[in-house]
């Protein structure tokens, strides 16, 4: 595998705030996305300009999970795809993920959740948690991205029939921050279980929305008291 990053990492980092909290994991980032969304966060290895300049060190499958064993000690409870788009390469994880699953360790997926339908039926059986970016309730948000919303919705909700699930909103001024658009998402994400948590994050300027403003706080809180309404946990991040 391909590795740009490789960090132990508190669980409620990724972030999961219900799956084992207290614990450790190890968190390992490619290169490459399936989006290309212009507030990216982590666009340095997520959409490099020349992904040929990004220092990148080759690791086999093997060796992640022997890394993840050795770090048991430090608290950790498995391997966690993060910091790009895992799903760029979704073979790999499926082959990485058996893997772990097989050193009895757990398999955390931080994903934008656009992978096509009979792809994530051959991931399910691997992942123990999900956090999934739902970048807004709207088809329009995804227009921007290049993603599709329906795609999404049903990544989440095969997810949650197999395994815990989070949601983040990153919540950007002007694009994603309609309070009738968070009343409709939250309704939604009750409708598939209204235990889900979802983290509604603040957007900092970032990449090529460098010159945006960042997300005003009263926006957040409003957000949070909207989803409120229908969901029994819902966080703020970024704050």
């Amino acid at each position: 595998m391909k590795v740009t990053a490789l960090a132990l990492d508190p669980i409620e980092k990724k972030p999961l705030a219900r799956y084992k909290p207290g614990s450790m994991i190890l968190s390992v980032g490619g290169l490459g996305c399936t989006m290309r969304c212009p507030w990216c966060q982590n666009h340095t290895i997520a959409q490099p300009e020349d992904p040929a300049l990004v220092p990148v060190r080759e690791m086999s499958i093997d060796e992640l999970v022997e890394k993840a064993r050795a770090l048991v000690d430090e608290g950790n409870i498995g391997l966690a795809y993060t910091y790009n788009e895992p799903l760029v390469h979704w073979r790999e994880v499926v082959e990485c993920a058996r893997a772990v699953h097989e050193a009895r360790l757990d398999n955390v997926l931080v994903t934008n959740g656009l992978i096509a339908a009979d792809k994530l039926e051959q991931l399910l059986p691997h992942i123990d948690a999900y956090n999934i970016d739902l970048k807004g309730f709207d088809q329009s948000v995804y227009d921007i991205t290049g993603g599709k919303l329906e795609t999404v919705k049903n990544t989440i909700e095969r997810a949650n029939e197999n395994a815990h699930v989070e949601v983040t909103t990153l919540v950007i001024p002007g694009v994603n921050d309609d309070m009738e658009k968070f009343d409709e998402e939250a309704t939604w994400l009750a409708s598939v279980n209204p235990d889900i948590p979802l983290h509604l994050t603040r957007f900092f300027p970032q990449y090529r929305y460098a010159d945006r403003p960042a997300t005003p706080l009263e926006t957040l809180h409003k957000a949070q008291e909207v989803a409120s309404r229908h969901l029994n946990d819902v966080l703020l991040g970024n704050v």
